[in-house]
């Protein structure tokens, strides 16, 4: 009896140790942060041109991100100002925080972009992030065009990777931006769909974006596709460089559609990661 109880638990610990071990295998960097799946969806042949793995405590990297600053909308009503501070922004314990804070009913918040710094045309994008909580916030991770190749907003494009409106905190959106296809003829290229615990924990944002199609993903696993329908740039703008921002705005069109919570204080998103392939 005691041999073979002995040989149980030895069993025990090297079953335990394995899964221990596939499990953390199983996780991005700071997989332990969030109940969230840390699943990549790299395409074959990539490997790794950029990234920002927020490892160094304090501002976020001068060399890579840049700010937006300033209030007065941002065209889309909404209520916070943009500012460069450690208060609206920061990197602490391998992640990178965009804060919202509420002072007396005035709002600041963050929104870094690489503008500049680092712009791509063609790749794959992916950002591991915990979405916040709140009625009223509005977080994005989207790209802009460097250049206006094709004229003025819509024209030369705008891609969102993901973005939330926090009165549905689990509901994501997807989609992009073209003078053929856009909110202002209510036809933009767009999937919104059931995303459970995107407030709560952490997922990964995927973009594959080539001269035929622009394909998200979450969690490793096809989302939305867009294909390029060979038509010019009114419907397909995107092949130009392009770069990255990620924001958390307050109210607006689209973040303040059911108000702002008047009882909250401050939000965060959280980014775990941002990489980019080629």
């Amino acid at each position: 009896m005691g041999k073979k109880a002995g040989g149980h638990a030895a069993l025990c610990v090297a079953l335990c140790a394995a899964l221990c071990v596939a499990f953390l295998s199983s996780c991005g960097k700071g997989g332990l942060l969030g109940t969230g799946s840390a699943k990549s969806s790299v395409p074959a042949g990539m490997t790794l041109s950029w990234s920002d793995e927020f490892d160094a405590d304090g501002a976020p990297d001068k060399t890579k991100w840049d700010y937006s600053t300033g209030g007065n909308g941002w065209g889309n009503g909404e209520a916070q100002n943009y500012t460069n501070t450690r208060e609206n922004s920061y990197v602490a314990d391998g992640v990178l925080t965009l804060r919202a804070v509420n002072k007396g009913g005035l709002w600041t918040s963050a929104r870094l972009k690489t503008q500049y710094k680092a712009e791509w045309t063609y790749g794959y994008v992916e950002i591991r992030a915990r979405m916040p909580k709140g009625t009223g916030t509005w977080p994005a991770i989207w790209m802009l065009p460097t250049f206006a190749k094709y004229g003025t907003w819509p024209r030369s494009g705008e891609i969102d990777i993901v973005e939330l409106a926090g009165s549905e905190p689990n509901v994501i959106h997807t989609t992009c931006h073209t003078a053929s296809f856009n909110p202002g003829l209510g036809n933009q290229v767009t999937r919104v769909d059931t995303l459970k615990g995107a407030s709560s924990g952490f997922h990964t944002y995927g973009l594959e974006w080539n001269p035929s199609y622009l394909q998200w993903y979450v969690d490793g696993k096809p989302f939305h596709r867009f294909d390029n329908p060979g038509s010019g740039f009114a419907e397909w703008p995107f092949d130009n460089p392009f770069y990255l921002i990620v924001n958390l705005a307050i109210g607006g069109t689209f973040g303040g559609k059911k108000g702002i919570d008047k009882n909250m204080k401050e939000a965060k998103l959280v980014i775990d990661y941002v990489r980019l392939y080629r």
